[in-house]
C-alpha cells in the first residue's frame, strides 16, 4: 500500500501552487493527480503552472494523472475535458460524462466523486478501461473490503480517501458567491479568501459543514490513521491524501512513516496531524460505519 495525492480542491494563488507541487516532489508519495476538479472558472489563473508541476513531479519519479471536473455542464468545460486526453497523462474521471471524451481502450482512473458503491459498477468501469478507482469517502470498511477484492480480481487498484475534508457534493450553485450576495457569473473569486474552505454553522450555531465554491465538504478532516492496518489487510492499494494549506509535505511524510510501521500507530499519527494542522477537527466515522464526524481511539477525547 502506498500514497496518492489527489487534486487540489481549493483556489490558491499560482505562487502557492507552484511551491506546493515543488515541495510535493520531495515527499514519499507514489503518484499525484493534478488539475481543476471543482470550478472551471479557476483554471485560467493557474493552468500555466501545470506543465512545470507535471515535469517536476515526473522527474522525482511520481506517476501523474490529470483530473476532470466533478460537474461538466458548459460547452467550454466539455472542450476542456476533450483536451485532457491530448496531454498524454492518465485522465482521472470525476464526472462519468468525461468518458465520452476518452477513446475505448484508453486506460483511465476514477476519482472519489463517482459513486462506485458495488462490484457491478467497478466491473463495468474496469471493462471500460479503468485501472485505478478512488472510492467515495462515505463507504465503510466492509464495503471497501468487498470492492478491493473485486478490484484485485479485475486488475483495478482501489484507493481509499484517507486524509482531507471529504467531498460530499457538487452543485451548479456557488455557495461562496451566494454568501457574499454575488451572482455565480460575477463571483469575483471570493472563494480565494478561504484556502481550506469556508466553515458553515447551523442556525443554532453548531459546527456543520464547509463550502468551497460549488462544492460541499465535511467540516472535519478525515483521517484513516486508525484503519491503516485494516485497509492494508483488505487489499487496498493506496491511501489518498487531499491537499490542504500548511506543511502538507510533513503530513504526507507522517502517513508514509505510518505505512512503514506495525499496527497500532494510529494515536501517534493523529497526534502528529494535530500538531501539523492546529485547530483542525479529525474524524473517521464513515470508515467505521458510524456518524461521519466521529473519531475512534483515545484521540476522540
Amino acid at each position: 500500500m502506498d500514497l496518492t495525492v489527489g487534486p487540489n480542491a481549493f483556489f490558491w494563488t499560482p505562487d502557492n501552487l507552484r511551491a506546493f507541487y515543488a515541495g510535493l516532489a520531495e515527499t514519499p508519495v507514489a503518484r499525484v493527480v493534478i488539475g481543476e476538479w471543482v470550478c472551471s472558472k479557476r483554471l485560467p489563473f493557474w493552468q500555466d503552472e501545470i506543465p512545470g508541476a507535471v515535469a517536476a513531479l515526473q522527474a522525482a519519479g511520481k506517476e501523474v494523472a490529470v483530473t476532470s471536473l466533478a460537474l461538466i455542464t458548459l460547452k467550454r468545460e466539455r472542450k476542456q475535458t476533450d483536451d485532457l486526453v491530448a496531454m498524454g497523462l492518465p485522465v482521472e474521471v470525476n464526472d462519468l460524462s468525461a468518458l465520452r471524451h476518452i477513446p475505448e481502450g484508453t486506460p483511465f482512473w476514477v476519482g472519489p466523486m463517482v459513486n462506485v458503491y458495488n462490484e457491478g459498477t467497478l466491473m463495468w468501469l474496469a471493462r471500460r478501461g479503468a485501472t485505478r478507482v478512488c472510492l467515495p469517502p462515505e463507504l465503510p470498511l466492509s464495503a471497501i473490503a468487498a470492492l478491493a477484492k473485486a478490484g484485485s480480481e479485475a486488475g483495478v487498484a482501489v484507493e481509499v480517501w484517507a486524509h482531507g475534508r471529504a467531498p460530499l457534493a457538487i452543485s451548479g450553485r456557488c455557495y461562496h458567491a451566494r454568501l457574499t450576495d454575488r451572482a455565480k457569473d460575477s463571483c469575483q473569486f471570493v472563494c480565494a479568501d478561504d484556502p481550506d474552505g469556508r466553515d458553515v454553522d447551523t442556525l443554532d450555531g453548531r459546527a456543520f459543514l464547509s463550502v468551497n465554491g460549488v462544492q460541499t465538504l465535511a467540516r472535519a478532516v478525515t483521517t484513516a490513521a486508525h484503519q491503516i492496518a485494516a485497509l492494508r489487510e483488505a487489499g487496498v492499494a493506496a491511501l489518498r491524501l487531499s491537499p490542504h494549506t500548511g506543511n502538507f509535505a510533513a503530513v504526507a511524510a507522517a502517513y508514509a512513516e505510518s505505512l512503514g510501521s506495525s499496527a497500532g500507530q494510529g494515536e501517534a499519527l493523529v497526534a502528529e496531524l494535530k500538531r501539523l494542522m492546529p485547530g483542525a477537527e479529525f474524524c473517521d466515522g464513515f470508515l467505521r460505519g458510524e456518524v461521519g464526524r466521529s473519531l475512534s481511539g483515545a484521540s476522540a477525547a
